[in-house]
């Protein structure tokens, strides 16, 4: 699980966060890498070929590998391919192109996710396993990050960015092991493994059975954990394409938010991870979500405070560390909740469901982000633009922590 996680995390900053750094090297406007933040939609559009996922298997290997598998082992060497060529072409070697490389890497990787995500809660015996195995994704993943938006700034600011992708399309290897390695799990056609999704029932239960289980289970629940997932996270989405292009215009080099991520903000990330784990074990999913939607968003107020004082690196250690920590802390709390939702037999699906209406408002309004920095900024400096856009995200997490506050509510009703 912790390899896994770490190969569904590669992806993710180096076609977001990371690339934006890129691009804004490259003399990319800030609006236009905004813009191209969409291509991380397909993390949030996902749902729509998750049954196709969830039924078929995969073109060849997926008689060989299983079905699962089959899909893990395709997605794995598309990312690794696209990674690899978008360092040849480069920003400079034709922009449509590389964001059509950085397009593909984003959905195989999203189709990587669905099929992982199945996987972990399919080898779940109990809600224990389920909260534990969370956590080892959240830690594979976070290594991933670690690596993908710290270590790479590093190596970047010495090889360049081109080497250092290239770098990284070859760690898909990782994953590509660990699948391997990985024991099909047995449950995920029980009770649906007669079913064929090429005939007309087949193809209704592929795509509707996902849905209409999740609203039969849930009932009049259903729409209230729609909608807290939906914003649970739009704090961190909204603010991500700035993040990199932030540091950059305020002066902290590379090598110093490499250097600060890859130490204390991987402690706070590892010690964020560890205390939503154990908090959801301990308290149960629904009180460990409500404490993440209250530090969550409020993590962001550091990196206003960041942008009015000016690059002093002690504020932007203590708003990396506050920030790692909450990411991790809320992450782990979200991904074990979600899971916990779910129906065997369409675990891809409804995970799929889930994790894209916790993502595609964020992913949709994030494309705005650089036009509200610079909207900020006008009449005022550049920095106090990226105080006041900072300020809003955080204030943009008052609607899930009120949600989840019904939850609770909702919750102990049931009991």
């Amino acid at each position: 699980m912790l390899a896994l996680g770490f190969s569904s995390g590669l992806p993710f900053m180096l076609v977001g966060n990371t690339l934006g750094f890129w691009l804004r090297e490259s003399g990319i406007t800030l609006a236009t890498i905004g813009f191209l933040s969409w291509v991380g939609l397909a993390y949030s559009l996902k749902f729509l070929w998750a049954p196709l996922i969830d039924k078929a298997d995969a073109p060849v290997i997926g008689k060989i590998l299983g079905r699962r598998r089959g899909w893990m082992v395709l997605s794995q060497v598309l990312i690794g391919g696209a990674l690899v060529g978008m360092s040849i072409i480069k920003p400079e070697g034709g922009l449509m192109i590389f964001t059509g490389l950085a397009a593909l890497a984003a959905f195989a990787s999203a189709t990587q996710d669905i099929v992982v995500d199945a996987w972990r809660i399919e080898v779940s015996d109990a809600s224990e396993d389920m909260a534990l195995l969370s956590s080892a994704y959240q830690l594979g993943y976070r290594a991933s990050l670690l690596l993908t938006d710290a270590i790479i700034l590093i190596v970047a600011a010495s090889v360049g960015w081109a080497l250092s992708y290239s770098i990284m399309g070859a760690l898909m290897a990782v994953g590509f092991v660990a699948t391997l390695l990985a024991v099909e799990p047995g449950r995920n056609i029980t009770s649906h493994q007669t079913e064929t999704i090429w005939t007309a029932r087949g193809i209704f239960d592929a795509v509707c059975g996902p849905f209409i289980a999740f609203f039969k289970q849930h009932g009049n629940k259903a729409l209230l954990i729609l909608a807290a997932v939906s914003l649970y996270r739009l704090s961190d989405f909204m603010m991500g394409p700035m993040a990199n292009p932030f540091y950059a215009d305020i002066g902290i080099t590379k090598e110093t938010v490499g250097a600060v991520r890859g130490s204390v903000g991987l402690v706070a990330s590892v010690v964020g991870v560890a205390a939503g784990g154990l908090a959801a074990v301990r308290f149960g999913f629904i009180s460990t979500l409500l404490v993440g939607a209250v530090i969550g968003p409020a993590s962001n107020l550091g990196f206003a405070l960041l942008a009015l004082l000016g690059a002093r690196n002690d504020v932007f250690t203590a708003a990396m560390v506050i920030d790692n920590f909450a990411s991790g802390f809320a992450g782990t709390a979200l991904v074990g909740y979600m899971s916990s939702l779910t129906t065997f037999g369409y675990t891809a699906t409804q995970y799929a469901l889930l994790s894209s209406f916790y993502a595609l408002l964020g992913k949709v309004l994030k494309g705005f982000s650089g036009v509200m920095v610079q909207t900020f900024s006008e009449g005022r400096t550049l920095m106090e633009g990226y105080a006041l856009f900072f300020v809003s995200t955080a204030l943009v997490g008052i609607p899930a922590l009120l949600l989840c506050v019904l939850l609770v509510r909702s919750n102990r009703v049931v009991k």
